[in-house]
């Protein structure tokens, strides 16, 4: 058994669950999964043995649980300070975190109206105002970032970061329900799609047998 376990959710339709993941694969770690499925027989109570929120994810570590995905994410960057999950430069990373605790504080309309359910078959979806006005607020901040930012690399601030992995979800739903992306934004996605991990998750989720009809619209 590793040191480290990660309680996630179906990988089809658990955003929260990919985002610490991606974080984990990317330092190479060794850890454990568990995957609790969500909305499936007593999943709420199962949940609750592992964490006091009853949601996922949740790290487990040295008899510890740290629950919720950027406290996971922000534990392991104070763990591994040699990985820069944070940009190195000081403005390029208040940036970052900026970006990131919007994304997990906010986009509430994308949330409900597009849920990740990366078995949905592309396109027909028509995204109301409001949740129009959400996506473009992803595609500018994706725009922004790579123009003034991403000079050393194809992700949001060159290199992969924290930043990347709380929009790898929304990556994966503009795919899914085929939201038009131009220029530096469409290329963005096309970096995240292509990440081994990425598909590697995007796998796994595709032959679960598990179905959240909520998340099936």
């Amino acid at each position: 058994m590793s040191a480290l376990c990660l309680i996630l959710g179906n990988k089809n339709y658990s955003s929260w669950s990919l985002r610490p993941w991606l974080v984990m694969k990317h330092l190479g770690l060794d850890f454990d999964e568990i995957i609790v499925p969500l909305l499936q027989g007593n999943f709420k109570e199962e949940l609750l043995t592992h964490s006091p929120s009853g949601k996922v994810p949740v790290l487990k570590v040295d008899g510890q649980e740290i629950w919720d995905s950027l406290a996971i994410c922000e534990y392991l960057n104070e763990e591994y300070p040699n990985a820069n999950l944070w940009p190195i430069d000081k403005s390029a990373r208040a940036h970052a975190r900026c970006i990131s605790y919007e994304m997990h504080s906010g986009f509430f309309n994308i949330r409900n109206d597009m849920p990740m359910n990366m078995r949905r078959a592309r396109g027909n979806f028509q995204a109301s105002p409001i949740c129009q006005a959400e996506i473009d607020r992803v595609l500018a901040i994706w725009t922004d970032c790579r123009e003034n930012y991403g000079q050393n690399g194809p992700f949001l601030f060159g290199d992969f970061s924290i930043a990347d992995a709380m929009f790898a979800p929304v990556v994966s739903r503009f795919e899914t329900y085929d939201i038009a992306v131009e220029g530096a934004a469409k290329a963005y996605m096309e970096t995240i799609l292509n990440m081994a991990h990425l598909k590697e998750w995007r796998e796994a989720g595709a032959v679960e047998e598990w179905v959240m009809d909520v998340a099936e619209v």
